[in-house]
């Protein structure tokens, strides 16, 4: 290990290894620094006969206050004395465990001690032994439902720091290995640490693994393979990062003249004016190390005050070239970089990127808030005005920079060389402005297409988002498209938790976001356990429409707050009624010779595609159908079915081919059909159609002898609820009209005998979980299948 080259890197510290990761190891520590009390598990220390009568894993011991001791040379002192606690001491320090957080800690080097710590962590309860991975902010925030997240992180980080520190002293005055800086610093260490929680809510640490580990069983899921994965490549990227940090580097040394003192307490330490090889070489890799950071944060060294003063306790002095002295120059170089960069430091419980902490603003309260924040963007970035361009001829054509708002963190950084870039967004950005500044002023650009807009606004579907920023020369008639840069905005999905057999029943109907109906109860309010178990009766009736009331039910952890709930497992409930689900026979069976006609706009398309997918159980082709197309072989051509895109928006209304017209087109393409309900029509969209629609359809079907066929009414549903471009935008008030004209459309197809699927009153309470597409109307989205041999269109 001494002998690695400059890339080479080994997962193994073995200073670390016999302290912490060896149950006898970590026992000894706790054994022999009893003043420190240290925050592990007093089942560490039991016997097997006692751990035979104790669940090892539901006994925490209570943090207590560490006592205030003085002497600094304890660590020559103590290693001599052995004072064993006692079971029964440990067994009334005991209390039940609730939790378990496996928290994963990389260590760069021992001494000076360099630690950071991932954002995501791995959740179990051992009563259960379900675990899910969250997001260390999620888990502090609504998991563990402390009252101070920020303070219970801080006294995790605590916790794992204390063993770090004492690992690494007590490695020290050990025999173990090479000292200082002989050791192997091309090693590193990837920990997990097992930390306990139980009532008192102090972090208990109940083990340290040598490696990344998230289970105990054999019962390793891909949701473990994932979050492995996830981990190791973030662990990777920052151990391997091309970063340069020798122009930060001797800036901060040059400028040392001028940095002042760093002063704790009694110490006071001026950066040296002379270091040595081995400060010079940490220094250097800890200024790398923050520059790469990612998913990680910096653990150690740390500005607490309750780990400065414990450094202070474990070291004499902050003498030139002493592990304190080097502490205290590493804290000094972690404030310059920030400063350097002209950062604000990361808020502990925000990690995932600089977007979320400097750009994300509260989500508004309502549609107007919406339309009042789009108003209040600071569109001083998008005037004219602003833009800083060349008329020199030599100047080459091509972005300067690319404006969002809210602001984005694009990776990689933005470089007019590069013209692919990515970025994440959270569940709540909803939309984007976006334009771009040119190098030219006869330069510009626009957005996805070449006579597309200099600035507008998107919505953020969930999943992937792409936009293309095209640099078109205006010099020449009719322009000339030079380049294109394109954007990948991936808006993560609604925070969920897994499903725990400890849950609430939550329901609701409509979003608080966006009242329809003001008079009205929104967002989640508790289930009663008499409906749930009247609903859960398998003798329950079926629905007689598809307009039956009911309501969204998630389980949750608390109705209180939406992000403790598992939404894979939401479900439209109907009250006192079940909708029933036909399995793949039975659908087949039920539709084998009827024909379907489909009439409407993509919503409605997006319904015919799913239903040809149930019955085909994959769909042999797939488009963006704006016209009409038959797909006879649908059911082993058993249920041919027929689609027309309507209405045609992009011709002008005056030229639009009117709904009479394309239904009867539709019936014609369609021939024969049968005057029986095994002819089936259905019509709808998004919030095209109206009642007058339906005396059109009834018309059209009397003359062409057709009135005994089935249709049914899909109603409308939420959209265009977002103030973007390219698209009209509906006020909260014409959304509410919106609701009126929903509940005239069902009572006008009721009157006729048509059956409806009341889309409108299911989709309006979901308004954010919509996916790609300007009308922020879509819920569904076709993606490709991996099968055992070929990837299929699902």
């Amino acid at each position: 290990m001494c002998r690695l080259s400059l890339h080479q890197r080994v997962n193994v510290l073995p200073e670390i290894q016999p302290q912490l990761c060896r149950r006898e190891g970590l026992c000894e520590i706790t054994r022999r620094f009893p003043e420190f009390r240290l925050p592990v598990s007093s089942s560490v220390c039991l016997d097997q006969e006692t751990q035979s009568r104790l669940r090892v894993s539901s006994h925490l011991s209570k943090a207590e206050k560490p006592h205030v001791w003085k002497p600094r040379d304890w660590h020559r002192k103590q290693l001599n004395l052995t004072t064993v606690v006692a079971p029964h001491e440990a067994i009334s320090r005991a209390e039940e465990l609730s939790v378990i957080l496996k928290a994963y800690v990389l260590v760069t080097s021992l001494r000076p001690l360099r630690a950071f710590i991932h954002s995501t962590g791995t959740v179990w309860s051992p009563p259960k032994k379900k675990r899910f991975t969250v997001k260390l902010q999620m888990f502090f925030e609504t998991f563990l439902r402390t009252s101070s997240p920020l303070q219970a992180l801080d006294s995790m980080k605590e916790a794992i720091s204390k063993l770090l520190l004492v690992a690494e002293v007590f490695s020290d005055a050990s025999t173990l290995g090479p000292k200082t800086f002989n050791r192997c610093i091309q090693c590193f260490q990837l920990l997990t640490f097992d930390v306990g929680y139980g009532d008192s809510g102090y972090p208990v640490v109940l083990q340290v693994h040598e490696h990344l580990h998230f289970h105990d069983d054999e019962n390793f899921s891909a949701e473990d393979q994932n979050a492995e994965n996830i981990i190791l490549r973030d662990t990777f990227d920052f151990l391997f990062s091309n970063a340069s940090s020798l122009s930060m580097v001797s800036e901060m040394l040059q400028r040392r003249d001028s940095a002042g003192a760093f002063v704790d307490g009694n110490y006071e330490k001026e950066l040296n004016q002379c270091l040595s090889f081995e400060e010079i070489h940490s220094i250097r890799t800890f200024v790398k190390e923050l520059g790469s950071l990612g998913q990680f944060q910096l653990l150690f060294p740390s500005s607490v005050p309750g780990i400065r003063s414990l450094m202070g306790e474990f070291y004499d002095m902050a003498t030139p070239g002493s592990v304190l002295s080097q502490y205290w120059s590493l804290l000094n170089v972690f404030e310059q970089f920030w400063l350097m960069n002209k950062k604000a430091q990361l808020q502990p419980l925000e990690w995932n990127s600089p977007t979320r902490n400097e750009t994300i603003e509260e989500p508004p309260r309502s549609l107007e808030g919406i339309q009042s924040g789009k108003d209040a963007a600071p569109r001083v970035l998008f005037e004219n005005k602003d833009i800083h361009c060349s008329d020199e001829e030599d100047v080459l054509c091509h972005i300067k920079k690319i404006i969002t708002h809210p602001r984005l963190e694009l990776s990689p950084e933005f470089n007019p060389k590069i013209k692919e870039y990515y970025c994440e967004v959270p569940f709540d950005v909803l939309t984007v402005r976006i334009g771009a500044e040119t190098s030219k002023c006869q330069c510009k650009a626009h957005l996805q297409e070449q006579a597309g807009p200099s600035f507008a606004t998107y919505p953020l579907g969930i999943g992937m988002n792409r936009i293309s920023v095209l640099v078109v020369d205006e010099s020449h008639a009719g322009g000339a498209a030079l380049t294109t840069y394109k954007l990948t905005i991936y808006r993560e999905d609604r925070p969920s938790l897994p499903f725990f057999e400890d849950f609430t029943a939550c329901g609701f109907v409509q979003d608080c976001d966006l009242l329809i109906h003001p008079e009205e109860t929104c967002g989640l309010q508790p289930i009663s356990a008499e409906y749930i178990k009247a609903i859960s009766q398998p003798e329950i009736e079926s629905c007689p429409s598809g307009d039956t009331k009911g309501q969204w039910i998630v389980p949750c952890l608390t109705c209180s707050d939406n992000r403790t709930c598992d939404w894979r497992e939401i479900t439209w409930q109907p009250h006192n009624c079940q909708h029933n689900i036909l399995t793949k026979p039975e659908l087949q069976q039920c539709l084998q010779g009827r024909k379907i006609l489909f009439i409407g706009d993509s919503t409605n398309r997006g319904m015919m595609y799913y239903l040809i997918e149930r019955l085909n159980e994959t769909l042999q082709e797939w488009q963006k159908l704006h016209g009409t197309k038959l797909y006879p072989s649908v059911n082993g051509g058993k249920s041919p079915i027929s689609y027309s895109y309507y209405p045609q928006f992009w011709i002008r209304p005056s030229l639009r081919p009117a709904f009479e017209k394309a239904l009867e087109h539709l019936l014609q393409r369609s021939q024969p059909l049968e005057n029986t309900d095994q002819t089936v029509l259905v019509v709808g969209g998004v919030q095209w159609l109206n009642s007058n629609h339906l005396q059109i359809i009834h018309k059209v079907l009397k003359r062409e002898n057709l009135l005994n066929i089935l249709v049914i009414i899909k109603t409308l549903g939420i959209g265009f609820h977002l103030p973007v471009d390219g698209v009209h935008f509906l006020t909260q008030g014409e959304v509410r009209n919106l609701y009126k004209e929903n509940l005239s459309i069902l009572e006008t197809a009721k009157k006729y005998g048509y059956e409806v699927v009341d889309t409108f009153t299911i989709t309006m309470g979901r308004h954010k979980e919509f996916l790609q597409g300007n009308c922020g109307c879509h819920f569904h989205e076709q993606k490709k299948k991996k099968n055992k041999e070929e990837e299929e269109e699902e």
